[in-house]
């Protein structure tokens, strides 16, 4: 099944923190093995949360937060698939 970019790179923070299941991540690696976009942008992700790790202590944000961020990011890649300037 090929997926989206738009899609692989919503769900790179779920890779990143262990948080999805062997098949969805099995599908996103896939398809950033064939992808260099996404595995660029893999990357830079993963050295963010790297730093965010490192300049946090190990602080934990609040569900809340992490629920307000994934919501926006959802709507976020609603308008752009909206409005056609991602397929």
């Amino acid at each position: 099944m090929d997926l989206d970019c738009t899609a692989v790179l919503a769900d790179v923070w779920l890779m990143l923190d262990g948080e999805c299941d062997d098949a969805t991540r099995a599908r996103l690696q896939h398809h950033m093995d064939h992808c260099s976009p996404c595995i660029e942008a893999y990357g830079i992700e993963e050295k963010i949360k790297s730093l965010l790790s490192r300049k946090c202590g190990g602080d934990k944000a609040p569900d809340s937060l992490r629920d307000r961020l994934t919501l926006e990011i959802h709507k976020s890649i609603t308008v752009l698939r909206s409005d056609g300037t991602e397929s």
